[in-house]
């Protein structure tokens, strides 16, 4: 019997590490997709097609965490998949905190001055949340996109997403303290009580129990 092939995309600048204690039962298929520094002025949707030539299964599931959660939505949208499930992520726009959608009206985003944010504290902060002072030996081995092109077009990606209908059947899960995203503005997930925007390291042995249900439940 064949297996079900399973593509794993991190988060914005950080590395496949952060899966490392992801262990899916054999009948699974696991392929972790990494970041590609972008081409001059390349959309998000164009950069999601060429990572879907990455793919080299029919019918994938699909799974991102905070902005790859965003990026594998937009990958649906070139090839068929069995199923998308985000993780620390959003469904749409309107899931966007007010700072988010204040960035976007005001481009506000534009001022943020990336070669500060290369600093790995920074860096951290800003992809994976405020609780990081004491994690971040952690954060040196986690975070490995550390481009100043590539952080811009990043936070432009996600500042300026637009979808605002959820792709059907989509599999949300969310820590309720995630202070990226917050839950307040979140609808229709699975709630981890306790876990952060980085969520993909502290609940793993959650993930580990209960993602092969999820990835075959009809």
């Amino acid at each position: 019997m064949s297996k079900i092939p399973v593509y794993f995309m991190p988060g914005l600048a950080a590395s496949t590490l952060i899966f490392e204690r992801i262990a899916l039962p054999d009948e699974f298929e696991v392929i972790f997709l990494e970041w590609e520094i972008p081409l001059l002025k390349e959309s998000l949707s164009d950069y999601a097609l060429r990572i879907t030539k990455k793919i080299k299964h029919p019918n994938p599931v699909l799974i991102g965490v905070s902005f790859g959660g965003i990026l594998v939505q937009e990958m649906a949208l070139h090839i068929p998949v069995r199923k998308i499930i985000i993780i620390s992520s959003v469904k749409s726009s309107l899931e966007f905190p007010t700072r988010m959608k204040l960035a976007k009206s005001t481009k506000a985003y534009k001022l943020i001055p990336m070669n500060l944010i290369l600093n790995l504290e920074n860096l951290a902060r800003f992809s994976f949340g405020e609780k990081i002072n004491q994690r971040l030996k952690l954060y040196e081995k986690f975070l490995s996109v550390r481009d100043i092109y590539y952080l811009e077009w990043a936070v432009e990606q996600v500042v300026l997403w637009n979808r605002v209908k959820p792709v059907e059947g989509i599999i949300h899960i969310h820590g309720d303290a995630d202070d990226v995203f917050p839950i307040k503005n979140i609808k229709d997930c699975i709630v981890l009580k306790g876990a952060t925007h980085i969520l993909i390291l502290s609940k793993y042995k959650w993930l580990n129990a209960n993602l092969p249900e999820l990835i075959l439940k009809k």
